[in-house]
């Protein structure tokens, strides 16, 4: 297995904003996508929690009083299925106890309505670094990829330069090594939903190549997992 050179793609800035309120949420919308997020809105909490489990996102911004599932409810289900994205969660409610409440079930941050534009942007983007922090490197076994840098050191000590596209289809399935992962999730997580469906078997090909065949693991009729180097 020979090291490879490739163009590192820029990195994405992906939030989820689960709001209910149809006025607010698009205003977000617009804010977060002035600030370069790419940014997915879910009115209810039931399609939050869907796009928080089949997506991989840097930012999390929850309200928490939400229709169907409120955002307490949607942050612990999260939680459980090992979901580590920072989480934002807005709230109406600002006595300690209910800030206490959200802190509890998994949240990094906390805000009251009605809150300051600039304090929002603030929170999120010190959210944002603390992700990009956790989430640099991610053990392979007993070797490590670098998210940052697009290199997977290798328990020999080789080191093998990924593409960006390599790279996004890796950390994905590190971040959650022992969840099978179906292709459409794949397309939705790491090519932006891609419509053609062999873009993951392409890019799970070119990995095998570069890092050995027991990398990423077939799941016969499910889509893959990580395996080993």
């Amino acid at each position: 297995m020979a090291g490879t050179s490739g163009t590192a793609d820029p990195p994405s800035r992906r939030l989820l904003l689960v709001e209910d309120d149809r006025e607010l949420g698009p205003m977000l919308v617009d804010l977060f996508t002035e600030q370069g997020y790419t940014v997915d809105l879910a009115l209810e909490g039931q399609r939050g929690l869907h796009l928080g489990l089949s997506r991989a996102y840097d930012v999390l911004v929850v309200d928490r009083g939400l229709p169907s599932m409120d955002g307490i409810d949607l942050l612990r289900r999260l939680r459980r299925q090992a979901v580590t994205t920072p989480v934002l969660l807005l709230t109406a409610f600002g006595s300690v106890s209910d800030r206490v409440t959200g802190l509890d079930a998994g949240a990094e941050d906390y805000l009251v309505k009605p809150f300051d534009i600039d304090e929002l942007l603030a929170r999120v983007r010190a959210l944002h670094r603390r992700n990009l922090d956790m989430a640099t490197l991610l053990p392979l076994g007993e070797g490590w990829l670098d998210a940052e840098s697009h290199i997977v050191r290798l328990p020999s000590g080789e080191q093998v330069m990924l593409s960006g596209q390599e790279c996004r289809l890796l950390s994905a399935l590190a971040a959650r090594p022992s969840q099978v992962h179906t292709r459409r999730a794949l397309r939705q997580q790491v090519f932006d939903g891609a419509k053609k469906e062999s873009i993951v078997d392409t890019y799970v090909y070119y990995l095998r190549s570069k890092l050995g065949a027991g990398v990423v693991s077939t799941v016969r009729g499910v889509g893959y997992r990580l395996g080993a180097l």
